[in-house]
This record gives C-alpha cells, sequence and structure tokens, in this order.
C-alpha cells in the first residue's frame, strides 16, 4: 500500500507543479486569475440565459450592457478569421485558396486540362495539356483575373503566366544546326 501512496503523492506533486508554471506563464503574459464568479452569474442552470436576456433584465441582474464577454465561446470561423486579419495573413491564405480552390474560381472545364503550378509575386504559372487550351486561357485572361479580384480580392493574383505542354527537343546528338527547327505547333 506505500509503494501506491507514494505515486499518487508523486502525481499530484507533478500536477501542482504543472499548474504553477502555467499560472505563472499567464502572470507573465500579463492575465490575470479571476477570484470568484463574475457577478449575475451561478454554476447552477444555463451559463448562456443571462445573454438571452433583455438588457433591462441584464442591467437589473448586475450584467454588462453590451451582452457580450469577452469569456463567451464564439464560433471557430470567426475566431480563425480574426487571427489572420490581426496576424496580416491574408495574402498568404488567399495564395493558398488560389491553388486549393482552382476549380471553384476558374470552372471544372478549365481545371480539367489547366491546373496552377506556382504563385510567386503575385502571378499564377499555369500549365495546360494542350496548346489549344493555353490559346484559350490567354485570351480569357481578362475574365479570369476579374473572378480573381471578386473571390480573393484586389491586388492578390496580379498575373497569369500561361504555358502549353513542353515540346521534345529535337536535338539529337553531339552536333546540331541552329535555326528554327521543325515548323510544326508545340508550346
Amino acid at each position: 500500500m506505500n509503494a501506491i501512496d507514494d505515486q499518487i503523492q508523486d502525481h499530484e506533486d507533478a500536477a501542482k507543479i504543472l499548474l504553477a508554471r502555467m499560472r505563472a506563464a499567464a502572470r507573465g503574459r500579463g492575465e490575470h486569475r479571476m477570484r470568484g464568479l463574475p457577478r449575475g452569474s451561478s454554476l447552477a442552470g444555463d451559463p448562456r440565459s443571462a445573454s438571452k436576456d433583455s438588457p433591462a433584465q441584464a442591467r437589473s441582474s448586475g450584467g454588462s450592457k453590451s451582452g457580450a464577454d469577452r469569456r463567451d465561446p464564439n464560433l471557430l470561423g470567426g475566431v480563425v478569421g480574426g487571427l489572420i486579419k490581426t496576424r496580416g495573413w491574408s495574402s498568404p491564405v488567399a495564395v493558398g485558396s488560389v491553388i486549393a480552390r482552382w476549380e471553384q474560381l476558374v470552372g471544372s472545364a478549365i481545371a480539367a486540362h489547366c491546373r496552377p503550378e506556382k504563385f510567386e509575386n503575385g502571378v499564377v504559372e499555369v500549365l495546360c495539356d494542350s496548346t489549344a487550351w493555353a490559346t484559350n486561357l490567354k485570351l480569357m485572361q481578362p475574365q479570369l483575373m476579374e473572378v480573381f479580384n471578386t473571390q480573393l480580392g484586389p491586388g492578390i493574383v496580379t498575373g497569369l503566366s500561361i504555358r502549353g505542354p513542353a515540346a521534345p527537343s529535337w536535338k539529337k546528338g553531339r552536333y546540331s544546326v541552329r535555326g528554327r527547327g521543325p515548323r510544326d505547333t508545340y508550346g
């Protein structure tokens, strides 16, 4: 029995040490510990009931006038959106969304034949599976830029670099003659 009591005591000490470290870290960040429950709240009943009351009832019960408290739970989308804005990650997130949402942005017909290769300095490099699709995409470039500006925001995508398929090399052997080579419609 004595060995079990020692193990339990060790776990309790470890938990106390960890709690003390967490509290010290919170104090270092400038957070303070709440003593007791906030005014107008109790552990019994619905914790959201104070926010459902009318403003007059909230004032009479000691609640805040605004109705919302910073400790209230928030939706994950709102929290992540706020984090993106405060950290200045709007552009990198938009860059990632161009690649991830390519089919949604350009449509399934274009996405079946053209795919984004990379996105650097506001320019999306697009590789098409045929020269016909590359030419088509070059003609549609103003419409695509308009879609990018409305869906992602202005200035995120500043240009498109559209390439067709890579042409085979006609250079065979050690020596070659300078010139245009075979007259074909590659790239």
